[in-house]
């Protein structure tokens, strides 16, 4: 793009606040405003306010407008991630009003589609870009009121009275003040903590949220206290049902600088912006005079970006690492005050992120595991990290739509909650059940005896919302039982049919699971057929929970090779070994230390990084296909955070390694 040549925008709901944004547009430098998008095109007056703008019969027509460089998304907070990942993929650039998303979840799932597709996107906080914000941060950094202490933000008013018709008040269009206006503070707070230390933006080791919830049960009014790594305690605060001063407060060692509705800047079409300095009884003001509209300098960022090449808001716009850093915080307030909103249960979050029903694919592999009738693909999804059914759903439903079907549950898992989400994912989606191969686990210590078996598998399959179990396997062990009790336990659920594929045990042992195997055979009873214990290409050295049993040593790989019984390998990546949070010099993460730490899987990952520059593909990516590739089956379970690193991991299923890339990875050669 020329540095001349102007952006063509199109904007989808067209509101008040896209009205706004649109004479930010007329007053910019470099950008021109060249459709709007709506469902009611006939809608009358629905032109004012937007002169010059082609009125477009639907968002789906402007995204696929040629004449469209940029979109900018105003529609209610609950179709920003959809839209925002529609306008991505359909190549267009993209600013989405704040919040860019419910979730930082579903904010990175925007971020991964917009680096995908090579287009910038950013988040709609204007003020940060006006010439008052940078002179504030200015002022902070030269220290006018020596060290700064405390920071107080708020953002808040009165509609006056409930108005169930408003979005505001609606759970359904997750109304509230955190989302609508809570980001605000958050977002000016961070931005001061991190001037303080010299770094764009900070994010708090601690939030701690109070709110009331009114009869919508949307937030009216809620506060929280930020605290960060420099000491810095900040007050944010934000409602729909009060009015509050509004009023920035900067409070130092020496003083304190006041800022009234530091967002406006000066007001909308501009004007003289106000940063008062206090220092006990001296008051200075600092003005700040600018005639350009509030939202040019934002339209022009966007516009900065795109010129330069750039995915991502410069300095001081919010990157995607500090936008998801912002959304992690309204997280954390929302979920301290229980403030979960219905789109984003099961009951109405029916659809994957971009508005789609989810249906299966066919990129992941799949492979016949003896003892089951259905193909399982050649990874499992383990899902256990996340807070709820929204954040989960997000993998499960990539997972699923590239071909994965086999899924990884345990009865203690998030207390039960994993199951939960499952149970609740694959009922909303419709999947059918005889295409999932489903994994669940109970007995684990210290709730590790043959009783306990039947009776969690009565509630993992009541959460599940299934009556029956693919793969079971025994969470732990306990020796000084007699191993016949166990196999005894777990073949009476095979004849009730709530185990109607094979089961084993979880970081058992060879001689025990051995033991069991002649029991059952010499009792006709149902043997065990599975095992699910650590095997990756670095050897755990010490367990990573008290009862895990590794499978990666020698001894374990002969006993594999010769009964060629699947193992359902957990860690299988050895959890960050093969990624940039380990090295021989890096020691702050005390787990990978304790747990992987030596010479050989030193020059074991050594190789892996080699091997990975020959292949063109990531150290990690290597550590996973090693797992696949050996000659006994593995199946790994992978426990992805986000759909980025799902992606990242399934693009490993692609590498193939020979017996002698094997070798020389375990240094045999």
């Amino acid at each position: 793009m020329s540095a001349e040549q102007k952006i063509r925008w199109g904007i989808i709901g067209p509101g008040t606040i896209a009205k706004t944004f649109a004479e930010g547009i007329a007053g910019s430098s470099t950008g021109t405003l060249a459709a709007i998008a709506s469902r009611n095109p006939d809608k009358p007056g629905l032109g004012d306010g937007f002169p010059g703008a082609r009125i477009v019969s639907g968002y789906e027509a402007l995204l696929a407008d040629p004449d469209i460089d940029a979109v900018y998304i105003a529609t209610p907070h609950t179709g920003h991630a959809e839209w925002a990942i529609k306008a991505v993929r359909a190549g267009k650039h993209v600013l989405v009003e704040k919040p860019i998303a419910l979730s930082a979840f579903d904010a990175d799932a925007i971020f991964h589609e917009a680096k995908k597709a090579g287009v910038f996107v950013g988040e709609a906080y204007m003020y940060l870009f006006h010439p008052q914000t940078a002179r504030l941060v200015e002022l902070v950094k030269q220290g006018v009121i020596g060290d700064v202490r405390l920071i107080r933000s708020s953002f808040g008013f009165d509609m006056g009275g409930f108005r169930p018709e408003h979005r505001l008040f609606s759970n359904d269009l997750a109304g509230g003040g955190i989302l609508d206006v809570g980001g605000y503070p958050v977002s000016m707070v961070r931005l001061l903590a991190g001037a303080v230390s010299g770094i764009s933006y900070a994010e708090p080791v601690s939030v701690a949220g109070a709110a009331h919830l009114g009869q919508s049960g949307v937030d009216e009014w809620a506060s929280a206290v930020l605290k960060f790594e420099n000491g810095i305690v900040a007050e944010v605060s934000c409602s729909i049902m009060a009015n509050q001063d509004n009023t920035l407060r900067i409070i130092g060692s020496k003083g304190r600088i006041e800022v009234k509705d530091f967002w406006f800047a000066g007001g909308r079409k501009g004007g003289t912006g106000r940063i008062e300095i206090v220092r006990g009884d001296e008051r200075e003001v600092v003005e700040v005079s600018e005639d350009r509209h509030l939202y040019s300098f934002e339209v022009d960022a966007v516009t900065a970006a795109i010129r330069a090449g750039e995915k991502r808001f410069a300095y001081p716009g919010m990157n995607a690492a500090e936008t998801l850093a912002n959304l992690r915080v309204l997280d954390r307030w929302r979920a301290s005050v229980g403030l979960e909103y219905g789109v984003e249960k099961a009951a109405q979050r029916t659809k994957n992120i971009a508005g789609a029903s989810v249906v299966a694919g066919n990129s992941v592999p799949k492979r016949q595991i003896p003892g089951l009738a259905k193909p399982a693909s050649v990874v499992a999804l383990g899902f256990e990290f996340f807070p709820n059914f929204a954040s989960a759903s997000l993998t499960l439903d990539a997972f699923y739509e590239a071909g994965g079907n086999l899924f990884d549950t345990a009865f203690v898992y998030g207390a039960g909650k994993t199951e939960s989400i499952f149970g609740d994912w694959h009922t909303s989606r419709n999947v059918p059940r005889e295409e999932i191969v489903l994994i669940g686990k109970g007995a684990h210590s210290p709730l590790c005896y043959p009783d306990i078996i039947a009776k969690q598998l009565d509630q993992s399959l009541q959460r599940l919302k299934t009556d029956y179990l693919d793969i079971y396997f025994m969470h732990r062990d306990d020796p000084d039982i007699p191993i016949g009790e166990f196999v005894d336990a777990i073949d009476a659920e095979v004849k009730r049919g709530r185990i109607r594929g094979i089961y084993g045990g979880s970081n058992w042992t060879r001689e025990r699971l051995d033991a069991a195997i002649d029991y059952a055979k010499k009792n006709g009873k149902a043997a065990p057929a599975a095992l699910s214990n650590n095997f990756a290409l670095a050897e755990m050295l010490d367990p990573i929970w008290p009862g895990c049993v590794t499978s990666s040593t020698a001894e374990w790989k002969n006993w594999l090779n010769e009964r060629q019984i699947p193992n359902f390998a957990w860690s299988s990546q050895g959890r960050g070994f093969f990624t940039d949070r380990a090295g021989r010099d890096k020691r702050d993460d005390a787990e990978i230390v304790r747990c992987w730490y030596s010479d050989s899987n030193f020059e074991r990952r050594d190789r892996a990084i080699e091997l990975a520059q020959k292949r063109g593909c990531s150290p990690i990516h290597i550590a996973l296909a090693y797992v696949i590739a050996q000659s006994f089956p593995v199946i790994p379970l992978i426990g992805p955070r986000t759909v980025g690193e799902l992606e990242d991991s399934l693009s490993a299923l692609a590498i193939e390694l020979s017996a002698a890339d094997i070798g020389w990875l375990e240094a045999k050669n």
